[in-house]
């Protein structure tokens, strides 16, 4: 399973951004959807989760303020983030688990995405 994530950047505080997260290769069906974030030095941290029936789960930190969705049809989990905060910025991972072609379960991980808001 790839991860491709994409749309961080450089925003002022108060303003918005939305990350997508696309997966793609052999499985039978992706589970939860989810993005984490990173300080330098610091533990990655669970900032929202979805799962195939589209439950979803804030940390508290963001719940109001950031929405998560996904498309079955495009195995895309798409985090919107409003009213940022200049502590937001981080390193945003997207997070997959998908259940494989012979039944096992496996848990993925895309490439880092850096938000930047400037207060």
């Amino acid at each position: 399973v790839q991860l491709q994530a994409s749309g961080g950047g450089l925003v002022q505080a108060g303003e918005s951004l939305r990350l997508s997260c696309s997966a793609s290769g052999s499985f039978f069906r992706i589970d939860t959807m989810g993005w984490y974030r990173q300080d330098p030095g610091k533990k990655r941290l669970l900032v929202a989760s979805i799962s195939s029936s589209g439950n979803t789960a804030y940390s508290d930190s963001v719940e109001g303020r950031f929405t998560l969705s996904r498309d079955n049809a495009k195995n895309t989990v798409y985090l919107q983030m409003d009213s940022l905060k200049p502590g937001d910025t981080a390193v945003y991972y997207c997070n997959v688990v998908a259940t494989l072609l012979l039944g096992t379960k496996g848990d993925y991980w895309g490439q880092g995405t850096q938000v930047t808001v400037s207060s």
